[in-house]
């Protein structure tokens, strides 16, 4: 009996265990368009709120703020950005890299600042093509003169390359899991100062510097790994991510404008059947109910008529009279 009993205890033990696994699920961003995991825009916006380069690196990766969801690598978790620059001239180039591995890097995005002989900055942020297309470039216009403005053009100046790799992170970055990208989406909407303003253009201002750069120092550890995810191969027929993004919005629109005509028909559609089903009913209504009785009445008075004589008639006919005065007639008995 006892061991019935404790069979039965470890039977219902092993089900409720084997329950709670199979409500344990993991979200993962799986989505097969890279560019859609980083925002460019917001990158432009976290630079102009920086001090300085390092603040800048650090907003990246913050996860309290989340700017990123890129996964290159496929461990579920968010890669590290890390920010090198180059410097030639008045032009300076702020290379934002995905960290893969241990020495294993690939270029996302690059943030070309240039002074010109007014002293006047540009600020262009340039996807880079293998994940964003050819001349994906957003132009920032800050509303206010970044502070960070304020450290390049010094005496000695040294170019920024970050301290960090694979395993050595800052104590304040965690990796996080990376969003749903619808969820992603409306996210990094909130995360972008909408202050400044963010134009699309399709010339380099910078082209040049970034030449020397791109043949001698770009990571491109992942374009080397999977040389068939390109943009190019990604998206065929599209340029770079701004016409993928021109034809999405059209496609929702149209989407959306045929949704709309189709509910409007099917209710259309729903009234008229309604009305017609109405009138069918109101007019078997009349047909089959009203019709009839009356008909009915009017024979069993008629035949009525017609086997009485006439003193049976008359006496009828009093008796009825009678009747409809029931209530004077009670008082006066």
């Amino acid at each position: 009996m006892k061991t019935k009993i404790l069979s039965l205890i470890m039977l219902s033990l092993m089900s409720f265990t084997s329950v709670f696994s199979q409500d344990r699920t993991t979200v993962t961003a799986n989505n097969t368009e890279i560019s859609d995991n980083l925002d460019l825009r917001a990158v432009a916006s976290i630079f102009g709120d920086s001090k300085n380069l390092d603040d800048f690196e650090r907003r990246l990766n913050d996860p309290k703020i989340q700017i990123s969801n890129l996964d290159l690598n496929g461990d579920n978790k968010v890669d590290y950005l890390r920010v090198i620059e180059t410097v030639e001239g008045n032009v300076h180039l702020i290379v934002i890299q995905s960290v893969l591995g241990r020495n294993t890097f690939q270029d996302i995005a690059i943030v070309e600042v240039e002074r010109d002989r007014d002293n006047r900055v540009q600020v262009q942020v340039v996807g880079d093509v293998f994940m964003y297309g050819d001349n994906y470039i957003y132009e920032p216009v800050y509303t206010y003169t970044p502070v960070i403005y304020n450290s390049f053009w010094v005496s000695n100046y040294r170019p920024y390359y970050s301290a960090w790799n694979w395993g050595f992170y800052p104590s304040f970055y965690f990796a996080w899991t990376p969003f749903p990208i619808v969820t992603y989406q409306s996210h990094i909407n909130i995360c972008i100062n909408n202050y400044h303003h963010y134009n699309y253009v399709n010339y380099r201002r910078c082209g040049i510097v970034y030449n020397n750069y791109y043949y001698h120092r770009r990571g491109n550890g992942y374009e080397r790994q999977h040389p068939n995810r390109s943009f190019e191969y990604r998206n065929s027929g599209y340029a770079n991510r701004y016409e993928l993004d021109n034809n999405r919005r059209t496609q929702n629109t149209v989407n959306r404008n045929e949704i709309a005509y189709n509910g409007t028909r099917n209710y259309s559609n729903d009234i008229g059947s309604t009305r017609s089903v109405r009138n069918q009913n109101s007019s078997r209504d009349v047909r089959s109910e009203s019709s009839p009785r009356s008909y009915e009445g009017n024979q069993r008075i008629t035949e009525s008529r017609r086997n009485s004589s006439p003193r049976e008639f008359s006496q009828q006919r009093g008796n009825s009279q009678r009747g409809e005065g029931n209530p004077k007639g009670n008082r006066r008995s």
